[in-house]
């Protein structure tokens, strides 16, 4: 019996210390295995304590959190990366696309003034562009001999008719002179005005037909004109035309009356539904560009020449899960998505993604257990998974199972 336990004893403290050395080497292996980061500069990886090289900050323990993949923030922390979330459901997805567009004059709403008559310009009244007129304010003065004959011409038909009230041909005569009168631009106080004065004038005031913004001014005072020539151009910037540039290879899914979405840059509180209402029939031959037109209301901001962006509508997905782009994130690896899946608790999925527009993007699958999803503050919460992660990106890690 002794010495049995003397044995025992002898294989004790034979095995102890190859036992202590063993235990000794793990906790080395476990210490060695130990990462530390910057909470400023997650990129800065060490093995051992230290300072950043780039902040000077204290470098904090990478923790790994083994094969859970949860983040868990404050209530601050969530409030300090504005992060929400919203509940995901199905809706109806319209993929558009955007065509580059610019506001143009529309020169239905143009209006010239010209010379009726040969003579000289004696004044002009509007002498600049981008001033605005009104209906009936006088634009220039010309002076013309041909318009003096005509008025001696309507005075003396008026005396005729007052001499022999009862010779209608005089009566005829004096409305004969009056519609010339008019067929050069008078208007009826004018010739009142003539008729009440008695006198014969080779000036006349030549007033604005309609109301719009002094666009060109085509002649000069002293200068002499023949009839017909243009004077001055109003442009009416109520109502614009956007025009827009289409490839060969979308102008099948545009025809007249096809609904189109404008956002002028700089006015986005301006933005217009507005509908197509001409298409260039041919392909321009330098750029291989077509161009289509849309009516668009100015609001007395916009303005010709301003750039815009013109949404068209290229297809309708029914039942999608749509999310807004900033909800997903992505690298070289896939994409991803954060889904709250507690208080104060996320996790990243990793998703397959379809079309998209501007704002809007469908997510194909990944989301079938997913009841709500992160949709702003995702770019934060995925550094900070970085950071207690460590280096790799998302789809280092196994989310399959979550």
């Amino acid at each position: 019996m002794e010495r049995k336990r003397f044995i025992k004893s002898l294989a004790v403290l034979t095995l102890a210390p190859s036992l202590f050395i063993a235990a000794c080497k793990n906790e080395k292996k476990a210490a060695s295995s130990q990462k530390y980061t910057c909470p400023m500069h997650p990129q800065v990886i060490k093995d051992a304590p230290g300072s950043c090289p780039i902040c000077g900050m204290d470098l904090v323990p990478v923790s790994n959190g083994g094969d859970k993949n949860e983040l868990i923030l404050m209530d601050s922390q969530i409030q300090l990366a504005n992060i929400t979330t919203m509940q995901i459901a199905t809706s109806n997805f319209g993929t558009s696309k955007v065509l580059n567009g610019r506001l143009v004059t529309n020169p239905e709403l143009s209006e010239v003034i010209s010379s009726r008559y040969a003579g000289r310009i004696e004044r002009l009244f509007v002498k600049e562009t981008g001033r605005p007129v009104s209906e009936g304010q006088p634009l220039f003065q010309i002076y013309s001999e041909e318009l003096q004959t005509l008025h001696q011409d309507y005075l003396l038909q008026i005396k005729q008719v007052a001499a022999f009230p009862n010779e209608k041909i005089y009566v005829t005569l004096r409305e004969a002179a009056k519609n010339k009168l008019r067929l050069f631009g008078y208007s009826n106080a004018q010739i009142e005005s003539l008729a009440r004065s008695n006198k014969t004038s080779p000036f006349v005031t030549v007033n604005a037909t309609a109301s719009g913004v002094v666009n060109e001014v085509s002649v000069s005072e002293g200068q002499y004109v023949s009839e017909g020539t243009p004077i001055i151009r109003l442009e009416n910037f109520s109502q614009l035309w956007v025009e827009a540039d289409v490839y060969p290879g979308e102008a099948n899914s545009i025809k007249v009356g096809t609904p189109v979405k404008v956002t002028v840059n700089g006015f986005p509180e301006l933005e217009q539904r507005v509908k197509i209402n001409f298409i260039s029939p041919q392909i321009d031959p330098s750029s291989q560009i077509l161009k289509v037109r849309a009516p668009i209301q100015s609001q007395g901001k916009l303005q010709s020449g301003m750039q815009a962006t013109v949404l068209l509508n290229t297809a309708t997905v029914n039942n999608a899960v749509a999310l807004p782009l900033n909800a997903v994130i992505r690298d070289g690896k896939g994409a991803h998505v954060w889904i709250k899946t507690g208080k104060n608790t996320f996790v990243p999925k990793m998703v397959t993604t379809g079309q998209e527009d501007a704002n809007q993007i469908i997510i194909i699958s990944g989301l079938e257990n997913a009841k709500e999803v992160v949709v702003s503050g995702a770019y934060l919460l995925s550094s900070e998974y970085i950071l207690k992660k460590g280096t790799g990106t998302i789809a280092d890690y196994d989310m399959t199972k979550m």
